[in-house]
């Protein structure tokens, strides 16, 4: 199968050289790396250059965006800078962070499954992080959910689901629109990503309102926001979290913010949520 990886970088020169490593010792070698280089002020458009001239299939972009950290508009904007690159033969769709060392089986183990099954849309697998001299998993999220830094897509399903929306959220949203329109979702236990720099270790409180505002914009409504508000400040340890969850929900609803989905999927994704929440309970 044919992989094309695109990876956003803003100033990752202490990682980035890992990431590429590793993706150029794969059993299975990628078609296409596309690194787009965001504006970033130390070397790693230097180090990247580095692979570029060793490999005819790993390229640079660099893009000049603003220095304000936006999790969601700024990386996924940096990611079609890459894709506006490609051909479409492609198979696979991946979209990298610049902080991870992958296993040299990972593209080839992710190409087994989806030969496997024709429906299934997305795959990965998991993140570890290192503490206390051991890599232990980042358990921030369902182990079911493909987490944003590692996704990658079959051509048919990111297409159908309208590819990647620029905001806070897209790393969610993508997977509730692929199970509505009947896509299968699969997380390989077996494939360790080392990610060096644990997520959210940049965010700053303005961009923590957008968590809230994503889950308008995905149609939660109330009382699943709140309910995943609450869950998600608790495995963060911080209440000050939920409260900006919940301010950056009804600041998106006073100001009438365009949803991200459809209100058909906006239903779908309501039942489902419920369904997840009340099967916990079960």
């Amino acid at each position: 199968m044919n992989f094309y990886i695109i990876i956003p970088a803003h100033n990752e020169q202490s990682s980035i050289g890992l990431t590429i490593d590793s993706l150029t010792k794969q059993t299975l070698l990628p078609k296409r790396i596309i690194v787009v280089n965001d504006n970033s002020t130390d070397k790693t458009q230097d180090i990247v250059e580095v692979y570029t001239e060793k490999y005819s299939w790993v390229s640079l972009i660099n893009s000049k965006s603003s220095n304000e950290h936006l999790p969601g508009s700024k990386i996924i904007n940096a990611f079609y800078k890459g894709y506006e690159t490609l051909d479409d033969n492609y198979d696979v769709i991946c979209k990298f962070d610049a902080d991870l060392i992958f296993p040299n089986n990972y593209l080839e183990q992710l190409s087994n499954h989806y030969k496997a099954n024709k429906r299934l849309g997305m795959a990965s697998g998991f993140c570890y992080i290192e503490k206390n001299n051991d890599w232990i998993l980042e358990n921030l999220t369902r182990k079911d959910h493909i987490r944003g830094a590692l996704k990658t897509y079959r051509k048919d399903c990111f297409l159908q689901i309208g590819k990647l929306k620029p905001s806070m959220g897209w790393d969610t949203v993508d997977e509730l629109l692929a199970k509505f329109y009947d896509w299968d979702i699969l997380t390989d236990e077996s494939l360790k990503v080392k990610h060096l720099k644990p997520t959210g270790m940049s965010y700053n409180k303005a961009s923590k309102y957008l968590q809230g505002e994503a889950m308008y914009k995905m149609r939660y409504g109330f009382i699943i926001t709140l309910i995943s508000a609450m869950k998600l400040a608790y495995k963060k340890g911080s209440f000050t979290l939920f409260k900006n969850y919940m301010s950056g929900y009804f600041k998106a609803k006073k100001s009438n913010i365009a949803y991200l989905v459809s209100e058909q999927e906006g239903v779908f994704i309501r039942d489902l949520r419920w369904k997840g929440m009340l099967g916990k309970f079960r």
